[in-house]
């Protein structure tokens, strides 16, 4: 399954009912998830920030475009940041098993409906310029809005790449490419005067012998009464973060004044951020492995030949809502119980945090806490392990059709068969076992977190009776197949047999 991620750029960042109407498109469309938006005043702009599959985030990413061109005038738009259309520009960003040629492929699909659909000429830039010199996003947008009024259609080397030589008289024109992860960075200093931020930036800047990879910017941000040095890192493996904030400091303290705070606009890697950390607390020789999460959290290996359909560690809850109510086979049930049973199971950890003394753990609680950590964790690998699984029946099972008398490819559908009913086996199993706990510890909890226990034990009931349903079914498969099953039979009638104490 090929993603990408999207970030466009919209010229409104005052009217939040507008914003919102202008990303309510891609909200709850399956196969595309709104990570995140952010919106800036004093540079009227909005940074939508989304992630999906090809068609779906096309077709998302289209209709923002065509609610944006209806609702932005840029006649009258005026603010800080640099723009030349109310849909300013749309980059494409390849992600996973995704290249930069699937990305450009998008991008001019894109490119090309926008400009017959909407009459709003397009400019391909980056690793989608199909002119050396547009490469330079700045150089696609010289003379903002106003400035290409005239320039496109008198200059031949202005003409865009899809549609007539001639602006959109309110919604301009609109730069589409793609690029590879970028930083949006900005840092406040002690000082509403612009001047000093500009001084800066230019020390900073790639293209004027600064920093490899690094575009700045300075700008006076009325609303914070500061100046601000506005900053893209195109490539933070090439230039970290904590290389620009110190040449930022640096360049400050010769003008008399002092970096006072930072922000990132959209999405950042947490490797950049890990960056930082290694640098600030001198980790000379630090392995990322040892972070707790990562060790919590490992990735589950996928068998071979089967997509990885999941993913379901490292993505948002809403592209998680999105996964599950998209009309695909996986995630489905089975992954779903145990992702419910992960919640009780954080829940549970939340009522032994506040049930212990402070900084500690009570003895007869420690046992259960360190059962309950690894349990979450094996919870999680069992959503990824379900939603292999089942694709490995799929895939089994379409090769045994068109091999009917391959012995071997049998084998491997029995085979997947009973490994996806082995799976929510395990996570019934898994989720009895944790109630019972539960219920036995029930006194040593405190009363104030009671709701909250019962909402745990809630959840682990409706992760344990899921799970069974989804190996009810797989059983009936085998049965009818003539396949050996008692075992699992046995273990299933058992866990239904077994409620916990006070269930």
């Amino acid at each position: 399954m090929k993603r990408f991620e999207c970030v466009p750029n919209f010229s409104e960042g005052r009217d939040a009912a507008r914003i919102e109407r202008i990303v309510a498109p891609a909200r709850g469309r399956a196969g595309v998830t709104v990570l995140d938006v952010q919106r800036n005043a004093d540079h009227h702009r909005s940074v939508v920030s989304l992630a999906g599959e090809a068609e779906p985030l096309l077709e998302a990413v289209f209709a923002m475009a065509r609610v944006a061109v209806g609702e932005i005038d840029l006649t009258h738009h005026h603010g800080e940041h640099p723009r030349m259309g109310a849909v300013d520009v749309i980059p494409f960003v390849p992600l996973g098993e995704s290249t930069t040629a699937d990305a450009v492929a998008l991008a001019e699909r894109l490119g090309a409906r926008i400009a017959k659909e909407l009459a709003v000429p397009v400019y391909l830039y980056g690793d989608a310029a199909r002119r050396p010199e547009r490469r330079d996003l700045a150089a696609v947008r010289q003379g903002e809005f106003e400035g290409l009024l005239a320039a496109v259609a008198t200059d031949p080397e202005r003409a865009p790449d899809f549609g007539a030589a001639r602006l959109h008289p309110t919604a301009g024109a609109v730069a589409v490419g793609v690029r590879p992860v970028l930083i949006a960075y900005n840092i406040y200093l002690s000082t509403p005067e612009v001047a000093v931020a500009k001084r800066i930036a230019h020390a900073v800047r790639g293209r004027d012998g600064g920093l490899a990879e690094v575009k700045a910017l300075g700008f006076e941000i009325k609303e914070r009464q500061r100046a601000q040095v506005s900053m893209n890192l195109t490539d933070y493996r090439r230039t970290p973060i904590p290389r620009v904030v110190e040449l930022v400091r640096r360049e400050a303290e010769r003008l008399g004044v002092r970096v006072e705070s930072s922000e990132v606009v959209g999405l950042i890697p947490e490797d950049a951020l890990f960056d930082a950390a290694e640098y600030y607390l001198q980790l000379n020789d630090f392995d990322r492995s040892r972070i707790l999460e990562r060790q919590l959290t490992p990735p589950t290996a996928v068998p071979t030949g089967v997509p990885n359909s999941s993913g379901l560690s490292s993505i948002s809850l809403d592209e998680l809502l999105s996964r599950v109510a998209a009309r695909t086979p996986t995630p489905g049930g089975g992954s779903v119980s145990a992702i419910v049973g992960a919640l009780g199971v954080a829940l549970a950890q939340m009522v032994l945090a506040y049930s212990a003394p402070a900084g500690s753990v009570a003895p007869a609680l420690a046992e259960l806490a360190q059962e309950l950590a690894a349990a979450r964790s094996r919870f999680t690998a069992l959503a990824e392990e379900d939603a292999a699984s089942f694709e490995a029946v799929r895939a089994t099972r379409r090769a045994q059709r068109e091999a009917p008398e391959d012995e071997a490819a049998a084998r491997r559908w029995e085979g997947a068969l009973r490994k996806a009913t082995e799976v929510p086996t395990e996570t019934a199993r898994l989720a009895l076992r944790l109630e019972q706990q539960l219920e036995r510890h029930r006194g040593q909890t405190k009363s104030s977190v009671g709701s909250d226990l019962v909402s745990a034990l809630a959840l682990l009931r409706a992760a344990r009776e899921g799970a069974l349903a989804n190996v009810r079914i797989n059983l009936e498969e085998l049965a009818q197949a003539g396949l050996p099953h008692a075992d699992l039979q046995a273990e299933a009638d058992r866990i239904s047999g077994s409620d916990p104490p006070g269930a």
